[in-house]
């Protein structure tokens, strides 16, 4: 790296930090199967577990906490619906970050669904109520299987991540937010998406206990 880039990459990390800029980031793992047959009946398992949400929480090792609720922000089993609230709980102190869904999609080769940083059900319709997520309302997680051919892939794909730590929107967070997003999400972030997306895939090294 140049000394420009490394000064241009210092400036963007500093704007990320103080809020003002964000970062989009994938991960992404798969799997290929012999044939036709075994990669589609492995789409159909990576759906169900795509779309079961609550049993994210029990794949092995060091791991967050997610669970599903209705629009009423009651908890609730089954497959998530738009409008759906996500809450998600780091490993470490028990801080709550929500999320909503804003979009599914099911077909025959690909299933996802769209979440997005998000007040608590219960304070969503309070104009002044404060996102409690460390990213802003602007940044999105889309949770992908997909086929093609004999192989068949899992994503996570965070778009314009900025850091909740400017205006009402961040509440009395906003030094919390920036310490979970640079701190221990920035670090952890990798690890929780790799594991996700090889659960997905039906690796048996992160498969549930």
């Amino acid at each position: 790296m140049g000394l420009k880039s490394f000064i241009k990459e210092i400036g963007h990390e500093l704007n990320v930090a103080a809020g003002n800029e964000g970062k989009d980031k994938q991960y992404s793992n798969s799997q290929s199967y012999p044939d036709s047959q075994q990669a589609g009946e492995a789409l159909e398992k990576s759906k169900h577990k795509l779309f079961d949400v609550n049993r994210w929480s029990t794949m092995k090792g060091i791991n967050s906490k997610f669970m599903l609720y209705d629009q009423h922000g009651q908890p609730v089993s089954g497959p998530p619906k738009q409008g759906y609230f996500i809450k998600i709980e780091l490993p470490g102190p028990a801080i709550e970050n929500w999320v909503q869904v804003s979009d599914i999609r099911n077909e025959a080769d690909m299933a996802e669904f769209t979440v997005h940083p998000s007040e608590k059900p219960e304070e969503k319709s309070d104009p002044d109520a404060e996102v409690k997520h460390f990213f802003t309302k602007e940044a999105s997680s889309t949770f992908r299987v997909s086929r093609k051919d004999n192989t068949i892939q899992a994503d996570e794909i965070g778009l314009n991540e900025v850091i909740n730590n400017q205006g009402e929107a961040s509440g009395d967070r906003s030094v919390l937010n920036t310490l979970i997003a640079e701190g221990g999400w920035g670090a952890f972030q990798k690890i929780q998406w790799d594991k996700l997306t090889k659960y997905l895939v039906h690796s048996d090294e992160v498969e549930t206990d």
